[in-house]
């Protein structure tokens, strides 16, 4: 039987490196704003429960509108990000947790949360399938794709340093899924070192994805799963070029 689950979306990002006033999620693709293509996948598809939309609060009635046109009644929170994207994922959590109400797919906490960055608008079925299918096998998975390239580590003075095997190293993606009670413990570890470090000369934990924190505060076992070359990142205004190119691929 299917867990019922709830996907957050995260679209905090300032899209410094797009060049753009403009946050990246919101900007054109296609002429629809980027945040469109995760949000109309997720209110599409039978896959998914509840949606969670983690922004800054200055966004949230452009959210409320877009939502409102095109029917996306998935949306059952909307909430502020914060500083570092793990700090976001942690409110968009606490959310879910604080609330326990559900949506009108189910009552009560769900049982499976999905991150997703607003920025990576290809997400598809397939995607979010592979995806569920691979949580039920362990504490969590995460969609990525096989390196098409050699990577090598350097030191600070970028000498190399190690070189592991190209068949060893994949590009993390999104969605990252995993079970939410081991989630919320994580987001609950997190949040404490978090806390420590705000007015202090401390470094703020250096998590850098939703893996990485449930791996660090829990231990568990992370699956990668087949994620797509599609599935790409709008980060920089060549990323928008591709993604035009992509979109009207699929549009044929």
């Amino acid at each position: 039987m299917r867990k019922r689950n709830a996907l957050i979306l995260l679209a905090g990002g300032k899209g410094k490196r797009m060049e753009s006033d403009i946050p990246k999620q919101f900007m054109s693709l296609g002429g629809k704003p980027v945040i469109w293509y995760s949000l109309n996948a997720a209110q599409r598809s039978d896959l998914i429960d509840e949606i969670v939309v983690v922004s800054g609060p200055e966004f949230f009635s452009d959210i409320r509108s877009l939502s409102e046109r095109n029917g996306f009644d998935k949306i059952s929170h909307l909430v502020e990000g914060g500083a570092e994207r793990f700090v976001s994922v942690i409110n968009g959590v606490n959310a879910l947790f604080e609330s326990g109400m559900g949506c009108e797919a189910f009552s009560g906490t769900p049982e499976v949360i999905l991150i997703h960055d607003a920025a990576r608008p290809f997400i598809d079925d397939g995607i979010i399938k592979r995806c569920l299918d691979a949580v039920n096998e362990g504490t969590g998975c995460v969609a990525a794709v096989p390196s098409k390239d050699t990577v090598k580590l350097a030191d600070e003075n970028c000498m190399v340093t190690e070189e592991p095997p190209r068949k060893n190293v994949w590009c993390m993606q999104t969605p990252q899924v995993f079970y939410a009670d081991i989630l919320k413990r994580a987001c609950d570890k997190a949040f404490e070192d978090y806390k420590k470090c705000i007015g202090s000369s401390d470094a703020v934990p250096a998590i850098t994805d939703d893996a990485q924190m449930v791996r660090m505060y829990e231990g568990g076992s992370v699956r990668l799963v087949m994620g797509s070359y599609d599935n790409i990142k709008i980060t920089t205004p060549v990323d928008l070029v591709i993604a035009e190119k992509i979109l009207e691929e699929k549009r044929k």
